[in-house]
């Protein structure tokens, strides 16, 4: 699979007369890493989920692979395309390797069982994730970031070319959110696409090759982190004042509040 993907002026409403999307427009390669950034409402969810095939946009296309992605099969849009959602609590104790074999459903019969090749992807996966240690543990018994790791690993698994990530740093310690971020590097450096929603304008600066606001409906702006996330964009789409603090050759870019605490 390439792994291209690109929505081309979608525009979605939950209700008639209020969309959600407004003619929205993005793309992303093979070997990249686009962030989306919004605020709380602004519809990067629905975005994701418009790109992931769960929703089909009411105007506008979306292309994988220069394939329009409503005229697939399921099964053939699953093996281009990857989603890990923000939390995942699975109904049933499974076992870490049993949650990465079910990205291999578009690839097995309705009534087959895994082939030797099967299991196969689903060792290789978990491995290039780092994760082969935890084959056997249940998956309700390992931390939140090693879960993210492991979605990570089922989308591999499903042969998807982009993988898209909703907030999934979100509700993680600052190693777990490394670890997830560092699998993701490494995967972009093996012709990965991944586009992921975040709240956090200093993990797309470390780890984004792009980014994207999302304002109103729309992309705003899309381009290098650095030319993208300045405090006058960021107040555009957050309404709330941020500042640049830089340091040793480093750069951050934070919310400012000028109070008497304020430093």
């Amino acid at each position: 699979m390439i792994g291209e993907l690109r929505a081309e002026a979608i525009s979605y409403g939950y209700v008639a007369g209020r969309n959600v999307l407004d003619s929205a427009s993005l793309f992303v390669g093979a070997g990249e890493v686009l962030f989306v950034l919004g605020a709380n409402g602004s519809g990067k969810t629905t975005l994701l989920d418009c790109l992931a095939g769960i929703r089909v946009p009411d105007s506008g296309c979306i292309l994988v692979d220069d394939l329009r992605l409503d005229r697939l099969a399921p099964g053939e849009r699953a093996r281009r395309i990857g989603l890990v959602p923000q939390l995942h609590e699975p109904v049933f104790d499974y076992t870490v390797e049993e949650i990465v074999t079910m990205g291999r459903a578009p690839h097995v019969g309705t009534f087959a069982r895994p082939s030797a090749k099967d299991r196969a992807v689903v060792l290789e996966a978990m491995n290039s994730v780092g994760v082969m240690h935890l084959r056997r543990t249940r998956y309700t018994r390992i931390s939140g970031g090693e879960r993210q790791v492991v979605l990570i690993a089922r989308g591999l698994a499903q042969g998807a070319g982009c993988l898209l990530m909703d907030e999934p740093a979100a509700h993680l310690d600052p190693r777990h959110q490394q670890d997830v971020f560092r699998a993701v590097r490494q995967l972009a450096r093996e012709d990965k696409a991944f586009i992921i929603s975040s709240h956090q304008p200093n993990h797309a600066i470390a780890h984004a090759d792009r980014a994207a606001l999302l304002v109103g409906g729309r992309i705003d702006v899309c381009g290098r982190p650095e030319d993208v996330l300045t405090p006058d964009t960021l107040r555009a789409t957050y309404a709330i004042d941020f500042v640049v603090v830089s340091e040793r050759g480093l750069r951050a870019i934070m919310p400012w509040s000028a109070t008497p605490n304020s430093r």
